[in-house]
């Protein structure tokens, strides 16, 4: 099985190398990982993330081992270039790398380089030869927030090669009970179940959420729709609402942002009442009049809001009245808890199965899961008319994220005593 794991390393290789010349994010993949050079340094706290989502759900422990040893120099690594692209100036730390490619040299010489004393893995990703390195060293290796599922190869009668990787982990921190009794099926008992870290980051982010004084200006005391992380499956429903709902704003946070994928979008919108942040923000910027945006937006009668840019979309939510949470027509939804911490009804696509708090939000009416044009626009329609519906489902949903705070203090607790 290891021969099989290396040359699929290298095919995967040479496959990304291959669409890197078709594809800007294969092409940044491969650019980013071309002769790294990488800082030797006396001793870090490595910290990796598969991506910007993980970077998020694993931020708030990443700033509390910066808080506990300001001193230690911290490493971050992303697999993706969504997450590298973004936070690789992030001042959380004090060098950011892409990954290496997991063979035998790459392991001992990124950790030859960088030195951890301490390993924390977010949610996922296990790479053998990074994880037997830690081992042989005895760094101690931490999964925060992970979470298993039946279907996975670790379960499976042809997984043992898995089973030995999650063998290297010194401890998981697991964010259900189901995940911890798979893995004690396997024989993995160096467990814990502490819940999701990303409810500690939501949390944090709706106590102090940030100002955003074009979007106060372009809700103008109207309710106020938003739509993220969306992709074209989505927005063909969704566009449909703003005809429907004249008297309701809407903010579309599409998930990708090339400039075609934005001019589709607005031209699915009612004609002459869309406007993007760009061109929102260059409008205001070129004016001085104190009511410049007002003026801007009645006289045109704008009502769409399409963000082009990356980053907004956490802080927008505080402005918002219904969420719409985009991917569920694809592979998966995306973050509903950064929509859910500020009490916000979820709305998503059919394929939230992966998602415990997607499940967890249906299970107490929180969350609602819809399929096609007619669905969306009944539940849509319910949330408007019936105050007392629309109410208890905020109350729910905000109190099922303030319920479940507290994960990282509890990884935190077990780390600091080691």
């Amino acid at each position: 099985m290891m021969l099989l794991y290396n040359i699929g390393i290298k095919l995967y290789s040479l496959f990304i190398r291959f669409a890197a010349l078709f594809n800007n994010k294969a092409k940044l993949w491969v650019s980013g990982r071309k002769n790294p050079v990488f800082v030797r340094i006396e001793s870090s706290i490595w910290f990796h993330f598969a991506s910007l989502g993980e970077f998020e759900q694993g931020r708030p422990i990443l700033e509390a081992m910066r808080n506990l040893h300001p001193d230690k120099k911290v490493v971050v690594t992303f697999f993706s270039p969504s997450g590298y692209e973004i936070r690789k100036n992030t001042p959380l730390a004090n060098y950011v790398y892409y990954l290496p490619l997991d063979t035998p040299r790459n392991a001992k010489r990124f950790i030859d380089a960088i030195n951890p004393e301490t390993i924390i893995f977010t949610k996922y990703e296990y790479w053998f030869h990074f994880f037997n390195e830690a081992r042989k060293r005895d760094i101690p290796l931490y999964i925060v927030s992970g979470i298993f599922r039946p279907g996975q190869v670790y379960f499976k009668w042809y997984g043992g090669f898995n089973r030995r990787i999650l063998g290297l982990v010194s401890y998981f921190f697991l964010q259900d009970d189901a995940s911890e009794q798979l893995l004690q099926g396997i024989g993995i008992t160096n467990t814990s179940v502490s819940g999701d870290t990303r409810f500690d980051r939501v949390w944090a982010n709706a106590q102090n959420p940030k100002v955003l004084p074009l979007i106060e200006e372009f809700k103008n005391g109207y309710k106020l729709f938003i739509a993220g992380s969306t992709w074209p499956q989505d927005e063909a429903l969704l566009a449909k609402l703003a005809s429907q709902y004249p008297d309701w704003k809407f903010i579309f946070a599409p998930h990708e942002i090339p400039e075609e994928k934005i001019n589709n979008l607005i031209d699915l919108l009612p004609e002459g009442k869309a406007i993007t942040f760009s061109q929102l923000k260059t409008e205001a910027e070129g004016l001085q009049s104190g009511d410049f945006i007002y003026q801007a937006l009645t006289s045109n009668n704008l009502q769409s809001l399409v963000i082009d840019n990356i980053g907004m979309l956490s802080s927008l939510y505080a402005y918002a009245d219904i969420a719409y949470i985009g991917g569920g027509f694809g592979v998966g939804i995306h973050n509903t808890l950064e929509a859910a911490a500020f009490g916000l009804p979820v709305i998503f696509g059919p394929n939230y199965q992966k998602f415990n708090e997607a499940r967890e939000l249906i299970a107490i009416k929180a969350g609602f899961s819809i399929s096609n044009e007619t669905e969306l626009k009944e539940i849509v329609d319910r949330l408007i008319s019936d105050e007392a519906f629309y109410n208890n489902t905020r109350k729910k949903v905000a109190n099922y994220v303030k319920e479940n705070v507290g994960a990282t203090e509890m990884i935190m607790k077990y780390i600091d005593k080691r």
